[in-house]
């Protein structure tokens, strides 16, 4: 159970830094590509990390779901071996 319990937050807290680092992204679907590179040609020149953060923020949420999801399974597979 201790394992368990030191894995799991060694796993949240690799995750956690993942999410806090600062990684150099690029835009990751085609659509949100072209949006930023016309952006890029027109007058308003704006900066594109904003876009590039909000989409790594939205890849990390089912990551972490399914996460959550796999840990209470294994958690009562576990209980159901023992009991």
């Amino acid at each position: 159970m201790k394992k368990a319990a030191i894995i799991g937050l060694f796993t949240f807290l690799f995750g956690l830094l993942l999410c806090v680092a600062p990684i150099s992204a690029q835009a990751q679907c085609s659509m949100c590509k072209t949006q930023v590179e016309s952006a890029r040609g027109g007058k308003d020149e704006y900066d594109a990390s904003g876009l590039n953060k909000g989409i790594l923020m939205l890849m990390t949420v089912p990551y972490v779901l399914m996460g959550v999801v796999g840990f209470i399974w294994y958690r009562h597979s576990q209980a159901k071996k023992q009991g």
